[in-house]
């Protein structure tokens, strides 16, 4: 894991800060439990803790389901799931704190704003629009709109491609393993925040620039 110090360096050339969504700038974990455990019980399998739901977030609405169903019944419990989704996200989703004023802050600031998520592209924008966080993000690309999803870093290249940054002029921020895994693939300066599914010890492996524990702090490096 990278330095302090050494993140810091030539922060004032940054233009383009990129988020993800789930565990990084919203809490949507209770709508997830909710909704998976719904799938469950239509299917027919056992419901799961907490824990082990959270565990397995990050990869996609089919990725999350298909190891608890099988793929004999992932159709199904994929239907039950995202029709349960679109009304417990409204529900049972919130920011961390401090997120909306961060996003003002940087938004004000003259940072170009954007959000690479592996959550299918209805429900990040059913979240997005919920949540009142159209106004802070100029692009917003989930991965079925891309050939691969995180860790792949060619969600975040093309999000890249689109402001016509150089990498070096750009940070990403995540919350799991495969978030600083894309953002080490892309060649940004990649920042994981802790509320989220993977622990500060398997983050650390993956060699992130910095850890921290909460968004809020982002505030404070730039």
């Amino acid at each position: 894991m990278g330095t302090l110090p050494l993140f810091l360096a030539n922060m004032e050339n940054i233009k383009l800060i990129i988020f993800d969504l789930d565990g990084t700038i919203v809490d949507a974990y209770p709508a997830i439990i909710s909704s998976f455990n719904y799938a469950m019980e239509k299917t027919g399998y056992p419901l799961q803790s907490g824990p082990a739901i959270r565990k397995a977030v990050g990869w996609g609405d089919e990725n999350l389901l298909e190891p608890f169903v099988g793929k004999r019944d992932l159709k199904k419990a994929l239907k039950a799931y995202r029709l349960h989704h679109k009304k417990s996200l409204l529900v049972k989703s919130r920011l961390f704190p401090g997120t909306r004023q961060l996003l003002k802050y940087l938004r004000d600031r003259g940072y170009k704003l954007a959000v690479a998520s592996n959550r299918p592209t209805r429900f990040s924008w059913l979240l997005i629009r919920h949540l009142k966080l159209r106004p802070y993000f100029s692009y917003v690309l989930c991965a079925d709109r891309v050939k691969y999803g995180k860790p792949h870093p060619g969600l975040l290249k093309k999000i890249i491609r689109r402001f016509r940054v150089a990498s070096s002029r750009v940070i990403y921020v995540g919350d799991m393993t495969i978030d600083a895994q894309a953002g080490r693939r892309a060649g940004v300066k990649t920042v994981i925040v802790t509320t989220g599914s993977s622990s500060r010890r398997e983050v650390r492996k993956e060699r992130p620039c910095l850890i921290i524990s909460n968004i809020v702090k982002l505030k404070e490096l730039l």
